[in-house]
């Protein structure tokens, strides 16, 4: 038992202490959010896209930075995960990319208010979270299998911004799908290209998504695909 005097002494020391310590971090927040915050990158596209998510009620089926609904993906690092051409692109008709199993709604923006709505996902991405979200290993990361040294340097744009999402080339790119390191092992240039068209018409159900893709683009990507090294 503490007699009445260490009782008190104990109480005003535990509570100068904490005083102390409250006021230190307030002074500490202060100093590091503006800086965490990424205010001095707002710009106008940015708050017009903020407008569009909030007006939209984006947060009733999505998340940034751990707040709002759990039903669809969470958005905060949704940039540098898939990047703006998928995105656009996704966002333009999210059923014809993954037919039957998305449930996103199709909101017929125009291109300015896409723009605008991954200006500020991408602005989002860049507040300093104090590394919110994690990456949760989901699955393995599949092995890259590299053949004659193919190197995403040297591939085509349209294959950097949008295959990359989900496949890997020279052990570099996305864990969705399989590396494509080898494919003109398993494609010609005639079925890579019908695949590219339409791949639910090749094999119903598969994961691959079909992408708006120019014949341009499809050539792009098979040249680059199926080149011998």
């Amino acid at each position: 038992m503490l007699s009445k005097s260490a009782a008190r002494a104990f109480f005003i020391g535990g509570t100068l202490l904490t005083g102390v310590a409250f006021a230190a971090l307030t002074v500490h927040t202060h100093q590091t959010v503006p800086e965490q915050s990424n205010e001095a990158n707002l710009t106008p596209a940015v708050e017009r896209g903020h407008g569009i998510w909030t007006d939209e009620n984006c947060m009733g089926c999505h998340t940034l930075l751990g707040e709002g609904a759990y039903y669809a993906p969470e958005l905060t690092k949704v940039v540098e995960r898939r990047g703006k051409l998928w995105i656009k692109t996704f966002i333009k008709d999210p059923e014809a990319m993954f037919p039957g199993r998305r449930r996103m709604v199709k909101y017929d923006f125009t291109d300015a208010q896409i723009d605008d709505l991954i200006a500020f996902l991408e602005w989002v991405g860049n507040i300093d979270a104090n590394g919110f979200p994690a990456d949760p290993p989901y699955a393995p990361a599949p092995q890259a299998v590299i053949v004659g040294g193919r190197s995403l340097d040297n591939a085509p744009e349209v294959f950097k911004s949008l295959c990359t999402a989900c496949h890997m080339v020279g052990g570099k790119g996305g864990n969705v799908g399989p590396p494509l390191d080898d494919i003109s092992a398993r494609y010609d240039a005639a079925s890579l290209d019908a695949w590219l068209v339409d791949p639910q018409a090749i094999k119903p159900g598969t994961a691959m998504p079909k992408l708006p893709l120019t014949p341009e683009h499809r050539k792009a990507i098979s040249t680059f695909l199926l080149e011998t090294r």
